[in-house]
């Protein structure tokens, strides 16, 4: 949330679930130059990401798979 919270200079508190793909290929560029990774999500799994809590579980799971091996 306080990523997505930085564009638009909101509160975490301000962002709204539905995520737009404006936000959404932004969290992602920030997440990705964050960890130092590429995610090359696929289709497939950018059209899940309809909500920020979407996103999130998403995200985290694709990083834990990145940072563990």
């Amino acid at each position: 949330m306080a990523i997505l919270a930085r564009l638009g200079d909101r509160t975490p508190e301000e962002v709204t679930d539905p995520i737009g793909s404006l936000e959404l290929a932004w969290l992602i560029s920030e997440i990705e130059h964050q960890y130092g990774v590429t995610l090359g999500l696929s289709d497939e799994l950018l059209a899940r990401m309809l909500t920020v809590s979407d996103a999130v579980t998403t995200l985290r799971t694709l990083l834990a798979g990145v940072t563990d091996g």
